[in-house]
């Protein structure tokens, strides 16, 4: 009868909305069952997972959890119906059987990423804003008008590393990055052998983590103070309650064997730079696009761009140096400080990470995908970083970051000091428990995940016997596995985010791009700006392939026309030098 009257009470009547938020409350725990085989997760010994909802359609990024249990989730693939979806529970098996899209707002963009509750109000972003909207006790949709907090006026638009996470302090403020448009602030953006500016003009406006006050409307970026700089892209950005600082993980540059091949190779290109944990204080300079981490040399140094030969330490002391320098390319997409006391006392102010996983280690698996976490204690690291949950891409080892079944992304915790993970892949959701004694675990208890990290999709791979090509790849192949299976894929598949694939595309072979000569271009030209490919939008950079030799081009155009799906008519290194001479001639 309760169950009944809860349900009639989230849409009818106001005296029934005040018993559904009493009746609500029992969701404050983790009581309910597990899935068998926590849903194909591995966890530390008496962790349990159950899943919340199996997929969404428009997937999922961020995620936040309301006092009452109610689930609020930024979408991969935002529709005309709504850019956010929640969640409710309201039988108390941990299994969502309430979901509504909601906020068919403007400018809800394809990689928004924030979703934070403070305050009584949801606070979410698409690409270049911040919005927020007021929560009501009782009701699971937010029926509020939609404010606008924090506005990117950049004249340039939408470009690579725009997303808006955020964080809130205790003093009333809000953080959001403005990550750089750039990889390493070349002359000429992702191209072979292009210089680095000095002095940096991104660095005025981006590049770094601007302040406003959390509760202003219509602020732009020169209403916001800026907090830190040299910091090229940022995603998972926390505040750590316990010492009262801010921390993120930084998204180290790419492409160091593509762009240098004479100073990097394959192997040090998909291990570096380091994906940096750092503590960001106010005037926090970590060095883009000057300096990176070698986590493997422990130090920072010169970019290639501004002199640097892999060895070169320049000024690199000078900067904020990482609490931990995690491998290249692992996509730290969130940080979370947890406060909650269902876990185990370890757990307590520590920093879980989501690693959504490689893209860019070229002739090598992809690594990350897996839920990593790192203890603390006054304010510092109180030992190594852990794998918290893993099984997310089950398969190893992962060629292709399409192979991965599912990537995890968002990180929140319930009200009974549970912690949630979104999927970016298809939109699934776990919640994770603890069910044992609290006070006998340790490291007996972590010893099975502390395996894993020889895992192929973890572990630092040999330089040779891990080579997915090696001795396979020539002609237009080994072209493809060089300058463009970074970004495209091994299979061709891109990563359905931020590169679009070339399998069965209209952009091969299709009526978009696929006649040769605008292929051809496209090659020695570059692209930048939104696109469609397959239905989808993409928005990132192709730099110009101009430094391939015709006969390269036309291997490599070939090479693409005539596999993944693909079935065209080769292109030949004449046809190249023909669309090469008026492009110069212009």
């Amino acid at each position: 009868m309760k169950l009944l009257l809860y349900k009639q009470a989230t849409y009818i009547t106001g005296i029934l909305i005040a018993f559904s938020i009493i009746s609500f409350t029992a969701f404050k725990n983790n009581n309910h069952s597990a899935n068998l085989d926590n849903a194909g997760l591995f966890l530390p010994a008496n962790f349990q997972a159950v899943v919340v909802v199996d997929s969404l359609e428009g997937r999922a990024r961020h995620l936040a959890v309301n006092r009452n249990g109610d689930i609020y989730v930024k979408l991969r693939f935002p529709d005309s119906i709504g850019g956010n979806v929640a969640l409710r529970d309201t039988n108390n098996d941990g299994r969502a059987d309430i979901i509504q899209k909601f906020d068919d707002y403007e400018d809800k963009g394809s990689y928004g990423t924030a979703m934070r509750i403070y305050k009584g109000y949801l606070y979410f972003s698409s690409e270049l804003n911040v919005f927020r909207q007021k929560l009501t006790p009782g009701k699971l949709i937010p029926d509020g008008p939609i404010e606008l907090i924090v506005k990117d006026d950049d004249p340039r638009g939408r470009h690579e590393h725009d997303a808006k996470p955020i964080a809130f302090d205790d003093s009333g403020h809000i953080y959001v990055p403005f990550g750089a448009p750039s990889n390493a602030c070349q002359e000429q953006n992702r191209v072979p052998g292009s210089p680095g500016i000095s002095d940096c003009p991104l660095l005025e406006d981006h590049g770094g983590i601007w302040r406003f006050d959390a509760e202003k409307t219509d602020q732009t970026q020169k209403d916001g103070v800026r907090f830190a700089t040299g910091l090229r892209s940022i995603v998972a950005i926390d505040w750590n309650k316990a010492d009262k600082n801010l921390y993120c993980v930084m998204h180290g540059r790419d492409d160091m064997h593509l762009l240098w091949p004479d100073v990097y190779s394959q192997w040090q290109s998909a291990l570096l730079p380091s994906e940096e944990f750092l503590r960001i204080k106010q005037g926090t300079n970590a060095g883009w696009p000057y300096y990176y981490y070698d986590q493997i040399q422990k130090k920072k140094l010169l970019n290639p761009e501004y002199g640097g030969d892999g060895k070169k330490a320049g000024d690199g002391s000078k900067f904020e140096q990482p609490l931990i320098g995690f491998p290249g390319h692992w996509a730290p997409n969130d940080l979370f400080f947890y406060t909650g006391n269902q876990f185990p006392k370890r757990y307590k102010n520590g920093a879980f990470i989501a690693f959504h996983g490689s893209t860019n280690r070229g002739t090598y698996p992809q690594s990350g995908f897996f839920i990593g976490f790192v203890p603390f204690k006054n304010g510092a690291p109180s030992g190594s970083w852990e794998i918290f949950a893993d099984g997310f891409a089950e398969t190893e080892p992962l060629v292709s970051v399409s192979d991965a079944v599912y990537r995890p992304m968002g990180l929140a915790m319930g009200p009974d000091g549970s912690l949630y993970v979104s999927d970016t892949e298809k939109g699934k959701i776990w919640k994770i428990m603890y069910k044992g004694d609290k006070k006998s675990f340790g490291t007996a208890q972590l010893a099975k995940m502390e395996k894993r990290k020889l895992l192929p999709h973890i572990k630092t791979p040999d330089e040779v016997n891990d080579n997915l090509v090696k001795g396979m790849l020539e002609g237009g192949a080994k072209t493809y596995a060089t300058y463009c299976m970074p970004c495209h894929q091994l299979n061709g598949e891109g990563d359905g985010n931020r590169f679009p694939p070339l399998a069965d595309s209209e952009w091969v072979i299709g009526f978009k791009w696929g006649d040769k000569e605008k292929l051809i271009r496209l090659l020695l030209q570059g692209l930048e700006g939104p696109i469609e490919v397959k239905g989808k939008p993409y928005n990132n950079v192709m730099p110009a392939h101009s430094f391939l030799s015709n006969e390269d081009a036309a291997h490599v155009l070939t090479y693409i026309r005539n596999n993944f799906g693909n079935k065209g008519m080769p292109i030949s290194a004449s046809e190249v030098d023909e669309i090469r001479k008026t492009i110069s001639s212009k």
